[in-house]
């Protein structure tokens, strides 16, 4: 029977099982605790992410200074606008001293004369008349409306009263605040005011 020789036999087993085998340093095999394991993937992973971590902590600090920022620019335009609200005031309240200084006082109202009185009773006596000859001559009801609504021109009343029409313009300004009466303009004619009655059934307001 053959002999094999050992080195022979050796030459074909596994490098780990071969008796002549010696492991060298690179090729150390290390058994780790699950502990281990997790305090290395652990200290794998922190160094992965402290870039940014360190990257977050940055824009963390940006946006609490910018934050401050807006507060100041905030305080200092609330600060502005009631600034400008203070100077319009004060330039509001200039203008109306002013406008006040510059308003003439409203002249005394002129005492009316009898006469004067006498002539706008007149007036109003003669509205009334002309309205009752039409109605006592029977006259259509359309020329009665007709009166009520254009009553009598400055120049018919001063022909009739025999004053001048400078006398009856005068005398409208005074019946203007009359209660009897309503100034206004011709219905019909152009540029040519009128004098007529309010109230037609009580001539004695």
């Amino acid at each position: 029977m053959k002999v094999v020789d050992t080195a022979q036999i050796n030459s074909f087993a596994p490098i780990a099982a071969q008796t002549n085998f010696v492991q060298t340093s690179e090729e150390l095999v290390f058994i780790l605790t699950s502990g281990q394991l997790q305090d290395l993937v652990t200290q794998a992973i922190q160094k992965a992410i402290q870039p940014l971590q360190d990257e977050v902590r940055d824009l963390k600090a940006t946006v609490a200074c910018q934050d401050e920022k807006i507060t100041a620019l905030e305080a200092t335009l609330d600060t502005h606008a009631d600034n400008s609200l203070i100077q319009l005031r004060l330039i509001n309240s200039l203008r109306v001293d002013v406008h006040k200084g510059q308003e003439k006082p409203a002249p005394a109202p002129t005492k009316t004369t009898q006469k004067t009185s006498d002539h706008i009773t007149e007036i109003a006596h003669i509205l009334g008349a002309k309205e009752n000859r039409l109605i006592e001559g029977q006259a259509g009801w359309a020329y009665v409306e007709k009166l009520r609504k254009e009553g009598m021109t400055f120049s018919q009343l001063a022909t009739v009263l025999g004053l001048t029409v400078d006398r009856i313009r005068q005398l409208s300004r005074i019946a203007a605040t009359d209660q009897r009466f309503n100034i206004t303009w011709h219905p019909r004619k152009k540029n040519t005011k009128i004098i007529k009655l309010r109230r037609w059934d009580a001539l004695g307001l």
